[in-house]
């Protein structure tokens, strides 16, 4: 998989993919990232690429041409299977979506900042818009590097087991069942006898009415389209 990432700020992306699984992915060859930065589509030599909104109102809108040169460059080099715009008003990120794009070979994920991008490039290039959570952060470097993490673990041969992401929350429509470690019995806090009795079909079972409560006490808005 391939995943361009366009920002005003590249600097944050420096230690991010250079770790743990994100890292893993690109000496596997799985994975190539490109952080592009926005300032060299500049269209002054302050390397500003921000205006004033038309129409008023407090905040910078990031303008429409240089972004446009720079998305149309780099379709020049790459078929993108989504170009995906960072966006409060976006549609929500989940395991679905997620999983959605873990099939994709090429993404270009936008980074808004300030009062966000000019309407004229979610309108005439952008594919997807992906939010991350109601709420408004700084600018989209960190809901960039959610996007890419949640999808680039479920990338076959990234994780050494790849039955760990199958069974992680919300794959199964549940939150993931409680899980112990050694010791057994820790201050007289003991792990639940089931987990010890080698008993596959018994261990699955707990483990999925275990989810099962979890999921009715914590997120009990996830089981309105479950069959249980």
């Amino acid at each position: 998989m391939q995943i361009d990432i366009i920002t005003l700020f590249p600097q944050m992306f420096e230690g991010f993919f250079q770790y743990s699984i994100l890292k893993r992915a690109q000496t596997k060859g799985l994975l190539s990232v490109n952080i592009i930065n926005l300032r060299e589509y500049s269209l002054n030599k302050y390397g500003s690429v921000d205006d004033y909104a038309f129409g008023g109102g407090a905040g910078m809108v990031i303008q429409v041409e240089p972004l446009a040169n720079c998305i149309e460059g780099l379709q020049q080099k790459t078929n993108y299977d989504e170009i995906i715009y960072t966006a409060p008003d976006g549609q929500m990120l989940n395991q679905p979506l997620a999983n959605s794009l873990s099939l994709k070979e090429n993404l270009l994920i936008l980074c808004g900042h300030y009062k966000g991008i000019d309407e004229r490039i979610r309108e005439h290039f952008v594919t997807m818009e992906v939010s991350i959570g109601d709420y408004v952060l700084s600018g989209g470097e960190l809901a960039a590097a959610v996007i890419s993490d949640s999808v680039v673990r479920l990338i076959p041969g990234v994780l050494s087991d790849e039955q760990s992401a199958l069974s992680d929350s919300f794959q199964d429509g549940l939150v993931a069942p409680a899980v112990y470690s050694r010791p057994a019995d820790f201050r007289g806090w003991k792990v639940p006898d089931v987990l010890l009795c080698g008993d596959p079909k018994k261990i699955e079972a707990w483990q999925y009415e275990n989810a099962l409560e979890r999921t009715k006490q914590r997120r009990p808005e996830l089981l309105k389209n479950l069959d249980y």
